[in-house]
């Protein structure tokens, strides 16, 4: 399917999607769980919030399926809710990091 096919109610879910993974506390609590499955405390300890904060994320990152929850005894445990969305992620990453000087020199405007 291309982006040009997507159904209006479509287009509302994704636009929802890149709104959420848009704060910057949630896309670094989706950019922890990209490698391994983490529990509240420790995304919580990665990245300076609380867990209250950092639970409540995590209800609004599952509720747009972008990370998947799974119990192990009496902690749970977060990650990317599948590889579309690991891809989404590291693409973007890539795409920050490879910023060239002569692209930077040549941005419109600096005239």
């Amino acid at each position: 399917m291309q982006a040009s096919d997507l159904s209006d109610d479509q287009v509302v879910e994704l636009a929802e999607m890149f709104r959420l993974m848009g704060d910057p506390s949630r896309l670094k609590i989706i950019a922890a769980c990209l490698g391994e499955p983490m529990c509240v405390s420790d995304i919580a300890a990665k990245n300076g919030l609380s867990q209250p904060l950092v639970s409540h994320h995590l209800r609004l990152l599952r509720a747009a399926r972008v990370l998947r929850a799974e119990r192990r005894g009496k902690q749970i445990f977060y990650e990317a809710a599948d590889e579309h969305v690991k891809r989404v992620i590291n693409d973007m990453v890539d795409h920050v990091c490879e910023h060239m000087p002569s692209d930077l020199e040549d941005a419109p405007g600096d005239d």
